[in-house]
């Protein structure tokens, strides 16, 4: 059983911490309807470890910050992120958890605690849209990217405003109990399992959505590997399937043949860093997993329609930004 800890505040935005609490708890029921047991077991925290009043005025019945050692820890927005209202004892803990959980995540402010504890720098993130610019000047290490409904970078997970935790949620329990899991709670819970809009949610690991977990399991890990070589025989290594079986699961599975989907997933990681202006086209390149700019500059028209220098181009100027 999975242990999810809820980290919440006094004056924390009620939907950033009943949301995603809603959908393990159907996810709960779905799995002990199936299997005998539920798959999480959830657990709310405060600093204080007492009853907490959230910004709507409900009072919460919370646990102190002791053990911190959980599967995911989901910390939830409010004015107390928001204003930096941390104590060295709570950053710690986050810091601590950080060192013993699997995932660590957060809803729309909740991203300000993630950044105090360290655990942004250098990776990107996301958070309300109409905080994201205080959290990017506060904390100028984090990359903070606020078109976006959520982000997955490494162990760390990222959401943007209130509702956004929602599908937050979703993406952390398909990642847990699979595809078919995850969508029974949209169901559930009447919400679209890949909600409409320019968003992460659409991003080509998503967007691919693989029917069994073997072949999610590949594309996860060439995520991951986007640097290193990544022939066929490696990924349906990963899968446990032979090459003839990957390559025929593969393409019935998502439509295109796994060279064509490693190209997107290089050319979605690529976009960011083009976007940024920080490093060279070689260089952005190198990082993904492209042998050259010239490759990278074929697979931007192909997938985005455009080359990097475009696109660079635009982000330099500024886009339109889609609220969560």
């Amino acid at each position: 059983m999975r242990r999810i800890g809820f980290l919440v505040f006094p004056g924390c935005s009620l939907l950033d911490f009943t949301g995603p609490l809603t959908a393990f708890d159907v996810a709960n029921r779905l799995h002990a309807a199936t299997s005998g047991q539920p798959a999480y077991r959830i657990d709310v925290l405060s600093e204080g470890g007492s009853l907490v009043q959230s910004a709507p005025g409900l009072v919460m019945q919370t646990q102190g910050l002791d053990d911190p050692a959980f599967d995911t820890l989901v910390i939830s927005g409010g004015n107390g992120p928001r204003e930096d209202a941390f104590s060295s004892r709570l950053i710690a803990f986050v810091q601590e958890a950080a060192q013993h959980s699997r995932r660590m995540t957060s809803v729309c402010s909740g991203a300000f605690a993630l950044a105090a504890a360290g655990l942004l720098d250098g990776r990107r993130a996301t958070t309300h849209w109409r905080m994201a610019a205080l959290l990017q000047r506060r904390y100028p290490r984090v990359q903070v990217q606020s078109d976006h409904i959520f982000i997955h970078d490494g162990p760390v997970w990222t959401s943007a405003g209130i509702s956004s935790g929602i599908d937050l949620a979703l993406a952390l329990i398909e990642d847990d109990l699979g595809v078919e899991v995850s969508r029974a709670v949209a169901r559930e819970l009447v919400v679209y399992h890949r909600r409409p809009g320019g968003q992460s949610q659409f991003s080509a690991l998503l967007e691919l959505d693989p029917a069994s977990s073997r072949i999610a399991r590949a594309l996860s890990y060439a995520r991951e590997h986007l640097h290193e070589a990544l022939d066929v025989d490696r990924l349906a290594d990963v899968a446990h399937l032979s090459r003839r079986q990957f390559d025929r699961a593969f393409v019935a599975e998502t439509g295109q043949t796994p060279a064509k989907a490693i190209e997107k997933l290089r050319a979605e990681a690529a976009r960011p860093r083009v976007e940024a202006g920080d490093e060279s086209l070689e260089q952005v390149a190198r990082a993904v997993g492209f042998a050259d700019p010239e490759r990278m500059r074929r697979a931007f028209i192909r997938v985005f329609g455009q080359p990097p220098q475009s696109v660079r181009r635009s982000g330099r100027g500024g886009h339109a930004r889609l609220v969560a």
